[in-house]
């Protein structure tokens, strides 16, 4: 069984946001990148799967789709342990626009499994994962907290409005993962940055697709305002606060 785990590169989450040329683009200047949080439990999960031999799990391959920039990413996954990459050599300019590149690339490759992050850390836009299921007319299933694997069957936990739901799927199919999956994404030992230098990275040219959406501008949040200290001896102060400024009574 193979298992693919769709990455983004995301700015670290310390990151100064900054924009440029007239708001429509991030200013990258002194950026850390890093793989987004939920793909990296997404790729402890797969590799943990991998380790263990009842799971018949085979190999674990990454996919990303973005410039030579994003190399170092790739290679931080290699170093955690997947076996191989792909990279789309695209600016991945939007969502459908990233689902449409890497499903061309599954359907010349076999994966068993496809795990996506519920939503990346820059846009959290939550729609990749199911567009990608979509063009590749495969199941999927969302908001995966738990994946198992034995004798053959994938048998998966989900989080739903007031508890949870077990299921068993057939593969091929798209597990669009939270929170939950693993417990710690996995840290890369000496040894597996070593080995990251020679594993292979396939570099496919993108199909030629029109992006859905398209940027005007990005705003900034609107600053927050100064917090008020209120006399704990003083409660009407805070009713009337909370009823006239705050409006939430």
């Amino acid at each position: 069984m193979k298992i693919l785990v769709c990455i983004s590169n995301v700015p670290d989450t310390t990151t100064k946001v900054r924009f440029v040329e007239n708001n429509k683009k991030l200013d990258t200047t002194g950026i850390q990148w890093v793989i987004n949080p939920w793909d990296e439990l997404s790729l402890t999960r797969a590799l943990e799967l991998k380790d263990d031999p009842a799971s018949g799990v085979t190999s674990v391959t990454v996919a990303h789709v973005g410039l030579a920039a994003a190399e170092p990413t790739i290679r931080k996954a290699l170093a955690i342990g997947a076996d191989d990459a792909l990279r789309i050599n695209a600016e991945p300019s939007d969502a459908f626009y990233v689902a449409f590149q890497l499903a061309e690339v599954i359907r010349t490759n076999s994966f068993d499994i496809i795990l996506c992050g519920i939503e990346s850390s820059d846009h959290n836009g939550s729609s990749t994962g199911g567009m990608l299921a979509e063009l590749l007319d495969y199941p999927s299933v969302s908001a995966i907290s738990s994946l198992q694997i034995r004798d053959g069957q994938v048998g998966i936990t989900r989080e739903i409005d007031g508890g949870k739901e077990t299921l068993t799927l057939p593969v091929p199919f798209v597990g669009i993962v939270q929170k939950g999956i693993a417990k710690e994404p996995r840290i890369a030992a000496m040894r597996g940055i070593m080995m990251a230098r020679s594993k292979p990275v396939k570099i496919t040219e993108p199909v030629s697709v029109e992006a859905f959406t398209e940027v005007l501008e990005y705003e900034m949040p609107e600053p927050r305002a100064a917090c008020k200290l209120i006399d704990p001896e003083d409660p009407k102060q805070l009713i009337s606060l909370l009823q006239n400024e705050a409006k939430v009574i």
